[in-house]
């Protein structure tokens, strides 16, 4: 029997409208590129009134893809970096890895993943896990908490569908900044298609016992992508209707308090170069600070000792020639008086 017309054309439009995310599967040519901003702020103790900040620009993509689900994909990214006494550095870097697209973990070599233990991939994840569910993210657990969320993205000023993620963690750092407690959250959002990566922001709190510490954040959105991404309705709080608000709201400001706004500035202006001119007094980003072990504490003072020798004359005993103390009464030996 053959299956009616209509029934065919209906499955096909649903399949149109509704892809299986299940088996969706790399494909070579699959490609996106990305703009990333990490930020080192809001320092305590050794870290006061420092900064930092590096802006990246990178491109993923996937040059093959076996029987096996293993993918061969290529990264490249170049690099600016900053800080507040001053110090800039640039750099570009890129190479080759595998990983498998059914476990997501990292087969042979990375795109410069450094310092995890058996990591998943940080741009994809299996976009039909339902809401509540988990997965990893490098060596993150993340939670699914919407399959149907509105994300803005900067980058084609527009809000698009997305899988919305959260994870939260806590980790030892150990490196050229410090020792530190770090706490992290970590938002991440995907096309609901692919699976692949949209977006994320990903706040850290890094402290010691010390009193030191900062505050670290990475927040990055695809620029482009080889595969269309779907708009959404946009949210009372995207970015399009904040930023009409924020203009109509500064330009009845000004108008209404223009010579107070002039006065403010120039004490902004003069706030501005003071600090500027601190945070230039620190040389180079404080590697681990030394601090010198403090002398025991006594609860009481001190007291000097005096020693004092007496010197004691001794004579013989008249009896029997015993060496005696001349302050003895009698002779030890034979009892006899001393005198």
């Amino acid at each position: 029997m053959k299956t009616p017309l209509a029934v065919v054309l209906l499955l096909t439009l649903a399949t149109l409208l509704f892809p299986i995310v299940a088996g969706y599967a790399p494909r070579q040519g699959d490609s996106f590129s990305y703009y990333e901003t990490q930020k080192l702020g809001s320092g305590t103790g050794d870290y006061a009134g420092y900064s930092e900040q590096n802006i990246v620009n990178g491109t993923e993509r996937v040059n093959g893809v076996d029987g096996n689900g293993i993918v061969s994909a290529s990264y490249s990214y170049v690099w600016s970096w900053s800080n507040s006494t001053g110090n800039t550095e640039t750099g570009t870097r890129l190479g080759n890895y595998i990983f498998s697209s059914t476990t997501f973990l990292y087969v042979n070599g990375t795109d410069d993943q450094n310092g995890y233990v058996n990591p998943t991939v940080w741009f994809a994840m299996d976009g039909s896990i339902p809401d509540g569910g988990t997965f990893n993210l490098l060596n993150t657990e993340m939670t699914v908490t919407s399959s149907n969320y509105s994300y803005y993205l900067p980058s084609q000023n527009r809000n698009v569908q997305a899988i919305s993620t959260h994870g939260l963690s806590s980790y030892q750092r150990n490196d050229q900044y410090g020792t530190f407690t770090a706490a992290y959250t970590w938002n991440a959002y995907f096309d609901p298609s692919t699976g692949y990566i949209i977006g994320y922001d990903y706040v850290e709190q890094d402290t010691n016992p010390s009193g030191d510490g900062f505050t670290y954040t990475d927040n990055l959105y695809v620029t482009s992508t080889s595969y269309q991404l779907t708009g959404a309705a946009a949210t009372s709080s995207t970015q399009n209707t904040t930023n009409i608000n924020i203009t109509d709201f500064a330009s009845s400001i000004y108008t209404q308090y223009a010579g107070y706004i002039a006065v403010a500035a120039l004490i902004l202006i003069a706030l501005s170069i003071l600090i500027y001119a601190s945070s230039r007094r620190r040389a180079t980003l404080p590697q681990h600070p030394y601090h010198q072990e403090a002398p025991p504490i006594h609860l009481t003072p001190e007291q000097p000792q005096q020693i004092v020798i007496k010197e004691v004359v001794r004579v013989n005993c008249r009896y029997c020639a015993e060496l005696i103390d001349s302050t003895a009464r009698e002779c030890p030996r034979c009892g006899a008086p001393r005198t």
